[in-house]
């Protein structure tokens, strides 16, 4: 049995903007966002651009899914509007919510976990402010009085269970708030199924539990912990003791460390069928992965290459990876790989979608020398120099020659924000 007496108990708020690009877009132009039927794109003059965001109703009426759906599933009603993405507008009402946090919290216990999510260590506010929830209605009260934006909260004694209150129940409950306390943990998190909807284990790891007879969170906390550990590693041990709310990681910090790494997925506006032009996408794409990396100080030894097929040939596709024995985060190294993938599993059809993802992270802070690679240590400080040019001079200010070429996509993307129009 867990002794939660000895576990952390903090008062952590998770706040969940609901469909912020969507809320905010429907703000602009003077709508409700719960009321209204709206949705995000990347561009409206592309009837196959994905759906980014959309409002509540259409979502629920109308069974459009972002990230999923793309503009031609939308239907032709005259209550909907479709509109284009303004990221950089987001980006700065995302600023403007963290500084509303920042009267109830100092900086440092405030964690911005994406655009439109943060956690807030609220611990000795009491005095200030009142309880936890009090605190939360209070942000939620002036974020929407400020804004005109809604929002969802949860609340937990780490950032595992007032993430897991914010998922499971918040989105359920009338205020948009819930509170989850290490003994909601039977009743709550326990009957939890199926295990997909717990944060932190995708549909890979779903069916690798439920071969083993895994079927709910309550079947994983009661599993024996060793064979957890014997066919997961260490994710086998986060796995268990996440299943019994518990979460050691400071405010900030990853939920679960081997969930770190560093992608890019990529929708391309036609069908590639020529293998020299994809190869030019794979570079680009390697080359902002290893950035990516490099920003963060990491390196990694899993590289994974998925590759999506056209509509056009029935779709399809494959996802593969291979580990390098030593981390790396030089695009060429990185670049090598993804075309030994590529070569051994395309099929030869028309590629729609390419992804590229460098896991399996540690630290880049030591670089083992190899006789065979007396060029090794150049190429690894080479990164770091172009990334400088580029942050000072824009991510255009050096480009492959490949960006150049007509499959080349690095010098228009490099003028959105987000992947999409600022």
């Amino acid at each position: 049995m867990i002794d939660y007496d000895e576990l952390p108990q903090n008062q952590i708020l998770c706040i969940d903007m609901k469909s912020f690009y969507a809320s905010c877009s429907a703000v602009m132009r003077g709508l409700d966002p719960m009321e209204c039927y709206l949705a995000v794109v990347g561009n409206k003059e592309q009837s196959g651009s994905i759906v980014l965001a959309a409002s509540p109703k259409l979502k629920k009426e109308f069974g459009i899914k972002p990230a999923s759906s793309r503009m031609f599933d939308i239907p032709d009603d005259n209550r909907i509007q479709v509109v284009e993405a303004q990221m950089s507008t987001y980006l700065q009402i995302s600023t403007e919510l963290i500084k509303i946090f920042n009267k109830y919290a100092p900086m440092e216990d405030i964690h911005i976990y994406s655009v439109d999510e943060s956690f807030i260590k609220v611990d000795g506010l009491k005095k200030l402010f009142g309880d936890s929830k009090t605190i939360a209605h209070m942000i939620k009260k002036q974020i929407l009085d400020t804004f005109g934006l809604p929002c969802t909260i949860g609340i937990g004694p780490n950032m595992l269970m007032a993430k897991l209150a914010l998922d499971l129940e918040s989105k359920k409950v009338k205020d948009g708030i819930a509170e989850w306390t290490y003994e909601d943990i039977p009743t709550k998190l326990w009957t939890v199924s199926p295990l997909r909807k717990m944060w932190g284990i995708g549909r890979r790891i779903e069916n690798r539990l439920n071969r083993m007879g895994i079927f709910s969170v309550g079947h994983l906390a009661k599993y024996d912990l060793k064979l957890l550990e014997k066919e997961f590693g260490i994710m086998g041990n986060q796995l268990y003791h996440h299943a019994w709310g518990i979460d050691l990681s400071e405010l900030g910090a990853p939920i679960i460390e081997g969930q770190i790494s560093f992608a890019k997925g990529q929708i391309l506006l036609r069908d590639y069928k020529e293998e020299h032009e994809i190869k030019i996408v794979l570079l680009e794409m390697c080359e902002e992965v290893a950035r990516r990396a490099r920003t963060s100080k990491k390196a990694g030894r899993t590289i994974s290459l998925g590759i999506g097929y056209s509509d056009a040939d029935f779709g399809g596709g494959f996802h593969r990876s291979y580990t390098v024995d030593e981390p790396t985060n030089v695009t060429m190294t990185i670049y090598k790989v993804c075309l030994m993938l590529f070569h051994k599993f395309y099929s030869g059809k028309n590629v729609r979608q390419i992804s590229i993802s460098l896991s399996n992270i540690v630290d880049d802070s030591t670089l083992q020398l190899n006789l065979f690679e007396p060029n090794k240590t150049k190429l690894h400080d080479l990164g770091y120099v172009v990334d400088k040019i580029r942050d000072k001079f824009g991510s255009a200010a050096v480009l492959r020659a490949v960006s150049f070429t007509e499959a080349g996509t690095a010098l228009k993307r490099s003028a959105l924000v987000g992947g999409h129009k600022a």
